[in-house]
């Protein structure tokens, strides 16, 4: 089998490579004989088949759902994890959980066994279940996660049927506007050159654009790819992402809702960790990753810095126009009573109502926009192919 790892050099230098073993055990020995340290190592899913299926957000809530209720009831990981593998029918979730059981049982930490399968478990998972090590409350924290990580799924479902109106539309008027260029007004086109008429420049201009659509049909599935590709190109560039990211939080309809989002995300991220006892930088930490917005990442990460120096997070975050002073004085008040965590659990739920009632808001406002836009585009195809009817009615016989 090719197993993928990150490792560290006797100097201290990071390597990225992949190594083939029998076994993760096996290609971790020969890793450790060859002097390096370890950080992660996981089975390359090519190793598995080229379609290797994927393990959904819904599969890993509902097996830490599992995890949690079976700890509970005092049943060891190790034996809570054989007992879902005997039902888990998705082969790369099970590849990891026996590779969970197997570290668990060889006494390696639950954390760094789940370390070994970022693709997977991400760094919010590890430092939950790494708290939890240290309190000894396995139980409660796999409770927690499989709360956050349902919360997490359901915003972005509720983001996801609220986009998929406006973007159903939008296909449905490129369709309709490439039936009629191409199919309904090559039709008119004969009879209006027959008739000699001098020709309104809306119908000049449509005229241009089908003749153009229909016999360099190739440019224009050119020039939608490149378009396509240079988008995803540039959003993969650090400049990209931050224009794309600062144009989502900036626009008239959609930009409170992605703001809400982010904050939300943010707050809940931050509230989790604290409340299980997660440091605060590393609570600070991974809040910036998780945002999800290249703007909010680098506010929390100025709040980390500010920290680190001694500064509270209210004072941190003070000012700043990403954030809401509303919040920033409830944060304030948090730290003030040193109940931040439950403040900030508390503040997640309402911003979590907040961006429902914004999606809802936002859904109700894009329909009537649409169906405008719809309007005009059919619209004005329309009345280029009738103005020259109209002329014609006008002409002498």
């Amino acid at each position: 089998m090719n197993f993928d790892y990150k490792a560290r050099d006797p100097l201290g230098k990071s390597h990225d490579g992949s190594i083939e073993a029998a076994s993760a055990e096996e290609a971790t020995q020969q890793l450790r004989r060859d002097g390096f340290q370890v950080l992660m190592i996981e089975e390359n899913a090519g190793g598995r088949g080229l379609f290797a299926k994927r393990v959904s957000k819904q599969q890993l809530i509902y097996t830490t759902s599992q995890l949690a209720i079976m700890v509970d009831t005092g049943v060891t990981l190790s034996t809570a994890l054989e007992g879902i593998l005997a039902q888990e029918e998705n082969p790369t979730l099970k590849h990891v959980l026996t590779d969970l059981k197997s570290q668990v049982e060889s006494g390696e930490d639950s954390s760094r066994a789940l370390e070994r399968h970022p693709k997977l478990f991400d760094h919010t998972y590890v430092s939950l279940i790494r708290a939890s090590e240290s309190t000894g409350s396995m139980a409660e924290m796999l409770d927690r996660i499989a709360l956050y990580l349902r919360k997490e799924v359901e915003t972005r479902g509720k983001v996801k049927a609220a986009m998929a109106y406006p973007m159903v539309m939008m296909a449905i008027a490129i369709a309709v506007t490439i039936f009629l260029l191409t199919y309904i007004l090559p039709k008119f086109t004969p009879m209006f050159s027959r008739k000699g008429i001098q020709l309104p420049l809306p119908t000049t201009v449509m005229m241009a654009l089908s003749e153009t659509m229909l016999n360099f049909w190739y440019l224009w599935i050119l020039g939608v790819v490149a378009i396509v590709a240079g988008f995803v190109y540039t959003l993969r560039t650090e400049p990209g992402r931050a224009a794309w990211d600062r144009l989502k939080i900036s626009l008239p309809l959609f930009g409170p809702l992605f703001r809400k989002i982010s904050i939300s995300r943010s707050i809940r991220t931050l509230g989790t960790m604290l409340s299980a006892g997660v440091p605060m930088l590393e609570s600070l930490r991974l809040t910036s990753e998780v945002s999800g917005n290249v703007h909010y990442r680098a506010l929390w990460r100025r709040v980390e810095d500010r920290v680190t120096g001694g500064c509270q997070v209210c004072d941190a975050l003070t000012g700043d126009p990403l954030f809401p002073s509303t919040l920033v004085q409830m944060i304030t008040s948090g730290e003030a009573t040193g109940k931040l965590d439950m403040v900030l659990e508390k503040v997640s739920n309402f911003y979590d109502q907040e961006v429902e009632a914004s999606i809802k808001t936002t859904t109700s406002l894009i329909e009537p926009i649409m169906i405008a836009f719809m309007g005009v585009i059919v619209g004005g195809i329309g009345m280029s192919m009738l103005l020259p009817i109209f002329s014609l009615s006008r002409m002498p016989g």
